[in-house]
C-alpha cells in the first residue's frame, strides 16, 4: 500500500493548480508544467491542497497512487521553487563554457564537444570545472544532467571524466610491480 499518496500537496502562495478533463497544470513564477492523469486515479484540489486517492484496489491503481503523488509535488515545487543539479569536470585540460545556446565541453578528446542547451533548461559555468543545470521540470533537468555527464564518465582510476557534486567514486589502484 502506498505511504506517499495518502499525504495532501500543499500548494504554496503564487502557484495556481487547475484540474480539466484529466490533466492538471500547474504554473507559477518559473513556468508552467502540463501532467496528463491516468484513469487508475482521482485527484482533487482542496483548500489549497491536492489530494489523490486510487479509484480501485487494483494493483495498477495502488501503484499510480503515490506516483501521481510524487509528480503532482514534482510538478508544484519545480514551478515555484525549481530544481538544480550541480556537476563537476575533473582532469587535466578538462573544461566547461556556456556560448550563446550550447555547451562547450572540453574533455580530452580530439575535438571539442558541443551540446545545445534544451530551452526548457538553464545551464550555467561559474567555473569552467563547474557546470550547474537548473529548471522547473525535475526530469528535464535531470535528463540532461546525466546526458552531459554520459559524454565522459567518471574513471575509476585517476577520477577524471564528469560527475554529480554528490556522487563519490570508488577508486582503484593502479597495476603493481
Amino acid at each position: 500500500m502506498s505511504r506517499v499518496g495518502k499525504y495532501p500537496v500543499t500548494v504554496p502562495s503564487g502557484v495556481t493548480v487547475n484540474i480539466a478533463n484529466q490533466e492538471l497544470t500547474a504554473k507559477g513564477k518559473l513556468g508552467q508544467i502540463a501532467l496528463s492523469l491516468t484513469d487508475e486515479v482521482d485527484v482533487k484540489l482542496e483548500d489549497g491542497k491536492v489530494w489523490v486517492a486510487p479509484r480501485s484496489t487494483t494493483k495498477k491503481s495502488r501503484m499510480m497512487w503515490g506516483t501521481t503523488r510524487a509528480l503532482v509535488n514534482n510538478m508544484v515545487k519545480g514551478v515555484s521553487e525549481g530544481f538544480k543539479i550541480n556537476l563537476e569536470i575533473n582532469g587535466v585540460g578538462y573544461r566547461a563554457a556556456v556560448q550563446g545556446k550550447n555547451l562547450q565541453l572540453q574533455l580530452g578528446y580530439s575535438h571539442d564537444v558541443v551540446y545545445p542547451i534544451p530551452s526548457d533548461v538553464q545551464i550555467a559555468c561559474e567555473k569552467p570545472t563547474a557546470i550547474t543545470i537548473s529548471g522547473a521540470n525535475r526530469q528535464r533537468v535531470g535528463q540532461v544532467a546525466a546526458e552531459i555527464r554520459a559524454y565522459r564518465g567518471p574513471e575509476p582510476y585517476k577520477g577524471k571524466g564528469i560527475k554529480y557534486d554528490t556522487e563519490t567514486i570508488l577508486r582503484k589502484e593502479g597495476k603493481k610491480k
